[in-house]
């Protein structure tokens, strides 16, 4: 799952381990730390993020839960203050858009 909050892109998977923890992944080892701020982050793993931390299930959970309840803002793409993050959410965003576009052109015809 992809996670984007305001100041943290995260993803996070079930990879390896025992099912009791999670892996996850930032492209910043801060995104992560954010979030998570006692994660052992490490660097590296031959995939395309750079930086990942084994993770408690139930704490991933209670963690996101947290951002969800103290989410105030009623724009997320305002809530972005990091000048380059702002630019690559709204790239996604610009994607996801032209996916429902392209989904509603589709659906219509």
């Amino acid at each position: 799952m992809w996670i984007f909050l305001s100041d943290a892109f995260l993803s996070i998977v079930d990879k390896g381990g025992d099912g009791s923890t999670l892996l996850v992944r930032a492209r910043k080892p801060e995104d992560i730390k954010r979030v998570f701020p006692d994660a052992d982050v490490s660097k590296g793993g031959g995939t395309d993020y750079l930086y990942r931390a084994r993770i408690d299930r139930e704490q991933v959970a209670q963690r996101i839960a947290v951002a969800v309840r103290q989410t105030t803002y009623p724009n997320f793409k305002s809530s972005v203050k990091e000048r380059r993050r702002h630019h690559a959410y709204m790239r996604v965003w610009d994607a996801m858009y032209e996916y429902q576009e392209d989904s509603r052109r589709h659906d219509d015809a």
